[in-house]
């Protein structure tokens, strides 16, 4: 864990020093110029006004010479920095660090689930994964089928469905068709197919119109896996959309019947698979949220359940820490695989490069380059060993802590993980990032206690409650692993009671 969850700030503490060798120290509340400040027993007077979160110089800092948070370099200083003054994008540049990685020499052995372990109340499936939700879905192959799938999911009222079904959901989205076949194909359909037998759905429906690229047929015919919860029909052969609609609502009816049947039972916290996510990052995400969720992924692991880390975007200038964590030289090697990658895939445009990734939300957060973001935002997979690495929307079978690459733009970060499995996703925010999944508890955790407070309709749980010197890492991390055992039980969250539905698949490749 890249905090030291040692030394936690006190109220009366204005400025947080995360490392002994950080040339830097973060304020915690917003902190006037000329303010007399002592951090870790140095003296020193603010020369500008610094803003909540973001960073201040402890010592002299010459040109040219590395800044260090957490105990790692963030950038080198563009011009004489004094005690005092506001680091940020005037005077921090970002440059691409050549990183010494350290690989495993040995091999790590997967967790065993833990049979003494926390339990909660889930839907055991076939395939012996386990929902902790129970929808019936309405999945368009492509666009033309988008307005349909809506149309058949708001004929029905969730309200007056029967106990047990959570709702019927529509899957829009505007891709399908005119796509090159080939790997961008192949991801969509890869996305699609683990939205349409997730553990969270207990039956669904692919709709089509019926000459898109993306056949119905690649669901349900030769090859595929069959299944009596899973049905297809086309705009073309069902009557347009009107007809659709209703031969749509006679099968759900039946779907619905069966979902009815279906009950929660007991099952072991290992059967949680936890995606983990951050959006609106600020400063404060690697002191307070992403910490506290690294400890709740390092107790699932403990347990034999897994934590899903994504976002490859975020992950950029801090892998050297996961690399040395990887369960062997292949998933060290698998990591670094993405993010080069990554790298020839912003490289097809011009100009465009990883630090693109802080947003003018996340600057103003305090986070100046996406070193000191990724920094932070690994945080969230704790200490445990890097099992497994996984494709965008890639199934994830491996116990334990694991990576898939995801860009770092949430809606599609989360469309990934949603079809890799996870039946839970935890996500971490500094400037509130409103966003939820159709099948899938999000848990949204506050960085900070002003967007908690500002938005409590949208926030679970307040880990700005860390930096104000109230409670420790490790007391909000078991505060966010009980809240997931929870909503895996049928607590709603925030973003189900509000009614997000996000969905975005990936589009990586030409548009024909």
């Amino acid at each position: 864990m890249l905090l030291d969850i040692a030394k936690l700030p006190t109220a009366e503490n204005s400025a947080i020093h995360l490392h002994p060798t950080d040339d830097i120290a973060v304020a915690r509340v917003p902190v006037p110029a000329g303010a007399e400040l002592r951090v870790d027993g140095v003296r020193l007077v603010t020369r500008d006004a610094i803003p909540a979160g973001h960073k201040l110089a402890l010592r002299t800092i010459l040109p040219g010479e590395l800044v260090l948070r957490y105990g790692q370099t963030i950038g080198r200083a563009k011009r004489t920095i004094e005690p005092g003054e506001h680091v940020h994008t005037h005077n921090l540049s970002f440059e691409e660090l050549h990183l010494n990685y350290e690989f495993p020499s040995g091999e790590t052995p997967l967790p065993q689930p833990r049979r003494d372990g926390p339990t909660f109340l889930g839907y055991l499936r076939e395939d012996g994964r386990v929902g902790t939700r129970n929808y019936i879905a309405v999945v368009a192959a492509s666009n033309c089928a988008a307005h349909t799938a809506e149309t058949i999911a708001r004929s029905y009222d969730d309200a007056a469905l029967p106990p047990g079904v959570d709702g019927v959901v529509a899957f829009p989205h505007g891709e399908g068709c005119a796509h090159s076949v080939g790997p961008d194909l192949d991801q969509l359909r890869r996305t699609l197919g683990g939205v349409l037998v997730h553990p969270n759905v207990s039956a669904a429906i692919i709709l089509g119109l019926g000459c898109e690229t993306n056949q119905i047929d690649h669901y349900l015919g030769p090859g595929a896996p069959s299944s009596e919860r899973l049905a297809g029909l086309t705009l073309q052969s069902s009557g347009g959309t009107r007809g659709t609609v209703d031969a749509s609502r006679r099968q759900i009816a039946r779907f619905i019947e069966q979902a009815a049947a279906e009950r929660r039972v007991e099952m072991p916290a290992s059967k949680i698979v936890l995606g983990l996510n951050c959006g609106g990052s600020d400063s404060f995400s690697g002191i307070t949220a992403n910490p506290a969720l690294g400890y709740c992924s390092d107790l699932l692991a403990e347990l034999g359940g897994t934590a899903v880390l994504a976002e490859t975007t975020e992950i950029f200038g801090a892998e050297h820490l996961l690399v040395k964590r990887a369960r062997n030289r292949r998933v060290a090697e698998k990591l670094l695989a993405c993010i080069r990658e990554y790298k020839r895939y912003i490289g097809r445009f011009d100009g465009s490069s990883f630090d693109d990734n802080p947003s003018p939300g996340n600057k103003a957060g305090g986070l100046t380059n996406i070193i000191e973001k990724s920094l932070g935002a690994v945080a969230k997979g704790g200490t445990s060993p890097l099992m497994e690495v996984y494709d965008y929307a890639e199934r994830v079978t491996s116990p334990g802590f694991v990576f898939m690459n995801t860009p770092g733009y949430d809606p599609v970060s989360l469309t990934g993980l949603a079809a890799g499995g996870c039946n839970l996703i935890a996500f971490t925010t500094g400037r509130g990032s409103a966003i939820g999944f159709p099948t899938i508890p999000v848990i949204k955790i506050a960085t900070n206690g002003n967007t908690y407070r500002r938005m409590t309709d949208n926030m679970d749980i307040n880990a700005g409650a860390i930096s104000d010197g109230e409670r420790s890492v490790q007391q909000v991390g078991r505060e966010i692993f009980v809240l997931v055992l929870e909503a895996a039980s049928g607590r709603r969250t925030c973003a189900e009671r509000l009614g997000h539905q996000e969905f975005v698949p990936w589009r990586i490749g030409p548009v024909m």
